[in-house]
């Protein structure tokens, strides 16, 4: 077997509409089709890979705490300085670390349910 992508992530989410602003309007992230599956969710394109919104209150995360050590999504950005005002303007959270040990710029934020997000840029 040779794995040849990741193909989506799936993040679990107890409000969708609160879920899909922050993925759509704030991230700026396109919603594609979803099955009719028998639960409500979002899907979401992010170059060759899909975001898959979930909702599933009884196992969303139950802290909205910006902690890089926990399970996390980072999606690469074009422009750190214009995610961090983009971020700010929306009121959002979050925590730079432009010289990170990683060997990229990051920023970490939460999305409404707690689910830590981090953003990244190849450069400064």
């Amino acid at each position: 077997m040779i794995v040849e992508s990741l193909h989506h992530t799936a993040l679990l989410v107890t409000d969708l509409e609160k879920a899909k602003d922050f993925y759509g309007r704030v991230l700026g992230l396109k919603e594609i089709a979803r099955p009719p599956f028998n639960f409500p969710g979002a899907w979401y394109q992010v170059g060759d890979s899909q975001i898959h919104l979930i909702v599933y209150p009884e196992k969303a995360p139950k802290e909205r705490r910006i902690d890089p050590k926990n399970a996390h999504l980072a999606l690469r950005v074009d422009d750190l300085h214009k995610a961090a005002a983009r971020l700010a303007a929306e009121g959002v959270e979050h925590v730079a670390s432009p010289n990170s040990i990683a060997g990229w710029p990051q920023i970490f934020c939460v999305d409404p349910d707690g689910n830590v997000i981090e953003l990244n840029a190849a450069s400064l």
